[in-house]
């Protein structure tokens, strides 16, 4: 497979986890990280790091912006649920090891 087929693959999977998550704010960020170890923060903070290696600047919220759909502030707001005492304990237990 070429660089740029293999380049563009990546970008279209990369765009449709974009999609599920955007479509699936029933997912709290504490959720994906007690399963997956990174959450959507995660991501525009690897955003933020990728454009950075192309010579490309981007603040950390506009980064988040593209990652949640829309502002931080709007996603935090309308969808951000309070995390259970479960989900903090198994947090914190895996932030330990």
């Amino acid at each position: 497979m070429q660089d740029a087929t293999h380049t563009e693959i990546e970008a279209a999977v990369f765009r449709r986890l974009l999609v599920h998550l955007q479509s699936h704010p029933d997912i709290q960020n504490i959720e994906l990280m007690n399963l997956a170890d990174f959450c959507r923060n995660c991501l525009a903070k690897w955003y933020v790091d990728a454009a950075q290696e192309k010579d490309f600047s981007i603040d950390y919220d506009a980064a988040r912006e593209k990652i949640y759909g829309m502002p931080y502030a709007q996603w935090k707001e309308t969808y951000q649920q309070e995390a259970t005492q479960e989900q903090l304990a198994l947090f914190t237990a895996k932030q330990a090891n």
